[in-house]
C-alpha cells in the first residue's frame, strides 16, 4: 500500500512580498536620480562637506533652525479648521485695507459726535472685543519667561 503524502496547500499571493518591495523601491529611486544623487553627495569631495557643515554651525543657522522648529511646534497645536479661518479672515482684512476707498470721507476728523456715534456702533463693538481679548493674552505671553522653548512646549525639563 501506498503512503498517504502530505500537502498543504501554499497561500495565495495577494501582493508583492518584502524583497520585491524593495526591489521596486531602490528602482524608483534610481529611475528619479535620487541614488545618483545620494552617491554624489556620499563621494562628494570632503571640502564640500567642511563648508555644510560650517554654514550649519554658524549662529545664525542655528537660530533659523529653532526658529523654524518654534514655529511647526506652534502650527502643530492649531486645529486645521480654525487656522483655515483666522488665515483666511486675515486675507479678507488685507483686501479690505488694500482696496479701502479715499474718497467720501471728507478731510476733518468725526469730532465728539463722530466718536459717540462710534461707542454706539454695536457691530464695532463685536469686531473690537475678539482684538482686545486676543491682544491681552498676547501681553500675557509675552512676560512669561521662557528658558528652553522645548521645555516650555513640552512641560518636560531638559538637561543642559
Amino acid at each position: 500500500m501506498a503512503e498517504r503524502l502530505s500537502y498543504k496547500t501554499p497561500p495565495p499571493k495577494i501582493g508583492p512580498d518584502a524583497h520585491e518591495e524593495l526591489e521596486r523601491l531602490v528602482q524608483t529611486l534610481h529611475e528619479h536620480g535620487v541614488l545618483r544623487f545620494a552617491n554624489d553627495i556620499v563621494g562628494a569631495n570632503t571640502k564640500v562637506a567642511e563648508v555644510i557643515v560650517s554654514g550649519l554651525c554658524k549662529e545664525g543657522s542655528t537660530n533659523a533652525m529653532q526658529n523654524l522648529s518654534a514655529l511647526m511646534m506652534a502650527l502643530s497645536t492649531i486645529p486645521p479648521n480654525q487656522f483655515y479661518r483666522v488665515t483666511f479672515a486675515l486675507k479678507d482684512c488685507f483686501e479690505r485695507i488694500g482696496n479701502y476707498p479715499d474718497e467720501g470721507h471728507g478731510d476733518e476728523a468725526p469730532g465728539v459726535t463722530g466718536a459717540l456715534k462710534l461707542l454706539h456702533d454695536e457691530q464695532l463693538w463685536k469686531a473690537i472685543i475678539p482684538i482686545l481679548e486676543g491682544l491681552k493674552v498676547f501681553a500675557a505671553r509675552l512676560e512669561q519667561p521662557v528658558d528652553k522653548p522645548i521645555s516650555d512646549f513640552t512641560g518636560k525639563k531638559t538637561q543642559d
